[in-house]
């Protein structure tokens, strides 16, 4: 049996990867196998875990190296799809806690709240909110409640009938000048802007072909803020443009290139596409619902009314369904998971063809 070994560290014995039992687990994309060694593929000098659901490449192509930092070493990068990286890494023991402070800051982002009534409240230490938050988020609270308090005025002043001073109140500021200090920094643009079709805002955007046709990634300066699937260009951008109709667009390829690849990614449940930051202009109302569908596990469906008894609201069924319809993230807000209570695929923002062939992939 042929055998593919990496030359050890001075320090460090590192073990033999024994390359054909290695490229019959990969495959056969063993789970079991994860951990214990890593393939790089010398023509996209990408590494990836065994079980990584991309295309096998040609043997001829595949080096196996026992750890991700062997890999690494020895210049590949980590695949954007399997994250071998994050294989057997510990979870860390402050992120329970900081999430369970945060949903708390974000279901009173308008109401004032103190260091020790966030504690009282979540049952987490003080010390431990102010050290965790910055190590975990990489914000303190205060700028994380200052933000989400931000989060929520934009929400806001999007609703038709609602003025922009009505939503600067809603929100929790107790002035109009609180907001307006500083508004390009918090906003990107005025309040009034905003509410004035994304006047004044340019918004970038790349498209590329991807496994359900044609894509549109666009993003302003604060996040991605659409994805979307046509059969043309024209309709993509046609889309775009109607959303936000004052906006300045620009197409810019190369520069969204990382954002489009990790979208692609979450196809496959990607992590890092997951984490991505979107500016998603929406109610509140439909925030909740887009949240509650990233719930849902790949590999699974609910009904309407399912949704809409997990938010409490099992009354909401036609506002839910309005909320799904005006997705405007297709992949990572996972609408395509949602279907008719009789089984049936119902409708799709980006076709019935596209939302089968979504499900098929993950197995639902």
């Amino acid at each position: 049996m042929s055998m593919s070994s990496i030359t050890p560290s001075p320090r460090l014995k590192v073990p033999s990867v024994f390359a054909g039992k290695a490229w019959q687990q990969v495959l056969a994309r063993d789970p079991a196998a994860d951990g214990q060694f890593v393939y790089a593929v010398k023509s996209t000098k990408i590494y990836c875990r065994p079980s990584c659901p991309s295309r096998r490449p040609e043997r001829k192509n595949v080096t196996f190296f026992p750890t991700p930092e062997q890999a690494q070493a020895a210049g590949y990068r980590a695949c954007l799809r399997c994250e071998p990286d994050l294989v057997g890494r510990k979870p860390d023991p402050q992120v329970a806690a900081i999430e369970a402070v945060s949903q708390f800051l974000t279901e009173h982002s308008n109401e004032r709240t103190r260091l020790k009534d966030v504690a009282k409240a979540t049952g987490v230490a003080p010390l431990t909110i102010l050290r965790g938050f910055k190590r975990v988020l990489g914000v303190s609270p205060r700028e994380f409640a200052k933000a989400q308090r931000v989060a929520k005025f934009k929400a806001k002043v999007r609703e038709p009938k609602t003025s922009v001073t009505d939503a600067i109140y809603d929100a929790g500021y107790s002035s109009s000048s609180r907001l307006y200090e500083g508004s390009d920094e918090l906003l990107g643009m005025t309040p009034s802007a905003m509410k004035a079709g994304g006047q004044g805002e340019t918004i970038r955007y790349a498209v590329a072909d991807s496994p359900l046709g044609l894509m549109m990634v666009g993003a302003t300066s604060r996040g991605i803020c659409s994805i979307a699937f046509a059969d043309t260009e024209e309709e993509l951008l046609a889309e775009l443009q109607a959303r936000f109709p004052k906006a300045e667009t620009k197409r810019m390829d190369s520069e969204l290139e990382y954002a489009v690849e990790a979208v692609i990614a979450s196809m496959d449940e990607s992590l890092r596409a997951a984490s991505l930051p979107f500016d998603i202009r929406a109610t509140a109302f439909q925030m909740r619902v887009w949240r509650e569908l990233q719930k849902i596990p790949r590999g699974e469906t609910r009904t309407y009314s399912q949704v809409a008894e997990a938010l409490g609201a099992p009354g909401s069924v036609r506002a839910v369904a309005s909320a799904i319809g005006a997705n405007p993230l297709a992949i990572l807000v996972p609408c395509h998971r949602v279907i008719g209570k009789n089984g049936t695929l119902t409708g799709y923002r980006w076709g019935i063809e596209r939302k089968r062939t979504l499900l098929e992939r993950e197995g639902a």
